[in-house]
C-alpha cells in the first residue's frame, strides 16, 4: 500500500534517461522518469493511456504530430497507440501514470 522512494531502485535506461517504478497493480502504474538536459524519450507507441506530469525541468513534447513546450506543473495525456516522445530542454523529471500497468517495464 505504501512505497518509500528510498526503497525504489533507479534504473538507468541510457542516453541520460533513468526511471523508478513507484507503484502499480494490474490496473495502473506510476513511474518517475528523470532526464538530463538534451536527453530524448524517443517517439514510440503503446496500448496504454498515459498521463504525464512535469515534476521539474522543461521538455519539448510531441503527441500525434503536435509539439509544444511543457514545464514544471504542466500535464499531458497520451491516448492508446498515439505516437509520442519528449526532448529534455532543461534537466527534469516526469511522473508518468499508465493504465493498465506496463507489464513490459517489469521484465
Amino acid at each position: 500500500m505504501f512505497v518509500k522512494n528510498e526503497d525504489v531502485k533507479l534504473t538507468e535506461l541510457g542516453g541520460g534517461v533513468s526511471r523508478k517504478i513507484l507503484a502499480y497493480d494490474d490496473n495502473m502504474m506510476s513511474v518517475e522518469v528523470r532526464f538530463e538536459k538534451g536527453a530524448v524519450g524517443s517517439m514510440h507507441t503503446h496500448p496504454h493511456t498515459q498521463i504525464s506530469y512535469v515534476l521539474e525541468g522543461k521538455f519539448e513534447a510531441t503527441i500525434s504530430g503536435e509539439t509544444t513546450v511543457i514545464s514544471k506543473g504542466d500535464t499531458y495525456i497520451t491516448p492508446p497507440d498515439a505516437p509520442h516522445g519528449v526532448v529534455c530542454l532543461e534537466k527534469g523529471a516526469l511522473l508518468d501514470i499508465f493504465t493498465p500497468m506496463r507489464a513490459d517495464f517489469l521484465k
